[in-house]
């Protein structure tokens, strides 16, 4: 079966199956009322540029630029840590090809930015390389700047980032310095990105360098700011802090 059949299956499957909760196991929502009631919250005090749970003002890896430079990435946001339940629901949502999901995490999203609108007037995915969105048959990033752009009302930039490289899979490693090396030239701007002040949207956060790669390569466009914002953060080794 190719991958494009069997996603086009796959979503079939979801229009005609119930939705039942990764959390309990209630029908209705890919996660209930009550489990997005209890997901872990990132709370302060964390690192103000790149959001690490437990860290007062900047990070020691922030103050070194490390993982990313803040002359072209200002800072991430992320209202969850990854963990628990939302680990579950963005684990089926980026590789089991739950779709479905994209609405609800989306809407989580969402709420946090009605109430932390970070400066931006453009939305834009991390994009996949080519070979890996063919394989998977969407983008998670895409799905969940799409889900915020209707709620807020900002414009989704699909086409103006491209991912040149198709780096190593780096879900496994939270090495700053591998992450960074993988991702270190990998995008690239189509067009012109002159009076752009963008909020770059992903799933997930991990050390940040995959954000960096891409603010990067938006700023050396013309972009005038970039924030990013994601749906959960990792937490990293204390040793790394």
């Amino acid at each position: 079966m190719t991958p494009i059949f069997r996603n086009v299956l796959k979503s079939a499957v979801d229009l005609v199956l119930p939705t039942y909760c990764l959390g309990c196991g209630s029908q209705g929502d890919i996660l209930c009322h009550t489990c997005v009631s209890s997901l872990p919250r990132l709370a302060p005090p964390f690192c103000d540029i790149c959001s690490d749970p437990g860290i007062a003002g900047i990070c020691r890896i922030c103050r070194r630029q490390l993982r990313f430079s803040t002359a072209s990435l200002a800072g991430i946001r992320s209202p969850y840590i990854m963990e628990g339940t939302l680990r579950e629901a963005i684990h089926s949502f980026k590789y089991r090809n739950a779709r479905i999901a994209a609405e609800c995490l989306g809407n989580l999203l969402a709420d946090y930015f009605r109430n932390n609108c970070l400066p931006g007037n453009v939305l834009v995915p991390v994009p996949l390389h080519h070979s890996k969105l063919r394989h998977r048959g969407y983008n998670q990033a895409e799905l969940l700047a799409k889900a915020l752009g209707n709620s807020s009302g900002l414009p989704v930039e699909t086409g103006l980032l491209t991912r040149s490289l198709n780096s190593p899979p780096q879900a496994g490693s939270t090495d700053v310095n591998e992450r960074r090396d993988n991702t270190a030239g990998a995008f690239n701007c189509r067009t012109d990105a002159s009076g752009l002040a963008c909020i770059l949207v992903d799933d997930v956060c991990t050390t940040g360098s995959t954000l960096g790669a891409c603010a990067d390569a938006l700023v050396k466009a013309g972009a005038s700011t970039v924030w990013a914002l994601t749906l959960a953060r990792e937490t990293l080794d204390p040793a790394t802090k």
